[in-house]
């Protein structure tokens, strides 16, 4: 995707420049193609252009900077702004709410629930809030991927909020556990709500695409081994 210095885009770098950079606007219109160092960019510059853009797109722009013109910082932010991801998803389970909830809310049972956990460490219990870390079975590069993360489960509602404390690769991520009655059972529904951090190995899309198929597969299980506990007399 090529951005030309007529689009929206290409406007808003120049706006940015302009307004924090101290860019003389009548020399960008009469050389839409300079670089940014021939357009008196200094450092300083630069280093501004670079914070906005990352608050605003979540973009890094590298140090060659200088030497992209208007349209090509445009080009760079163009290919590389992602949109915050979300997925939601949702199983329906043949087991009453108040055992689904009970389940699936033993965080210190996790590893027995799902099938990507190998330990959950419970770090500290205040009410109905809990502080965890969360390791995985290795991955193919032998890799077992470990962080924090902090829930609230409300039992009035039947929700959870819950958040990352030690985000690694996201800038964030807050997750809303929902349970509902249903006839013949309970509806459980995940929604999460994320950023990646601009060096991730993977972009927003990418990991919402991970996240949806794990989050398939992992529903999948839990409501096989949910119904099974509730077929063999847990109530």
């Amino acid at each position: 995707m090529t951005v030309a210095p007529d689009r929206p885009l290409a406007r808003e770098i120049t706006d940015i420049l302009v307004t924090h950079c101290g860019l003389d606007p009548d020399a960008a219109a009469g050389a839409p193609a300079a670089s940014l160092e021939e357009l008196g960019m200094d450092s300083l510059a630069l280093l501004e252009l670079s914070a906005v853009v990352a608050d605003r797109w979540r973009v890094k722009i590298p140090e060659q900077a200088a030497q992209l013109s208007i349209a090509g910082v445009a080009d760079l932010v163009a290919r590389k702004a992602d949109p915050p991801g979300h997925t939601e998803n949702a199983v329906e389970i043949a087991a009453p709410l108040p055992l689904v909830w009970e389940i699936t809310n033993d965080v210190a049972r996790w590893p027995d629930l799902f099938t990507e956990y190998a330990t959950a460490e419970i770090l500290h219990r205040d009410g109905d809030t809990v502080r965890f870390r969360l390791t995985m079975h290795p991955d193919e590069n032998g890799v077992a991927w470990s962080w924090v993360s902090e829930r609230t489960a409300d039992p009035a509602t039947r929700e959870v909020h819950a958040r990352r404390v030690e985000t690694g690769p996201f800038e964030y991520m807050r997750i809303h556990w929902r349970y509902a009655e249903i006839p013949g059972g309970t509806r459980m529904t995940w929604t999460q709500d994320f950023a990646m951090k601009p060096d991730a190995p993977v972009d927003n899309a990418g990991m919402t695409n991970r996240i949806n198929t794990n989050s398939t597969i992992q529903l999948a299980v839990i409501k096989e081994k949910i119904e099974r506990a509730h077929a063999g007399g847990a109530r």
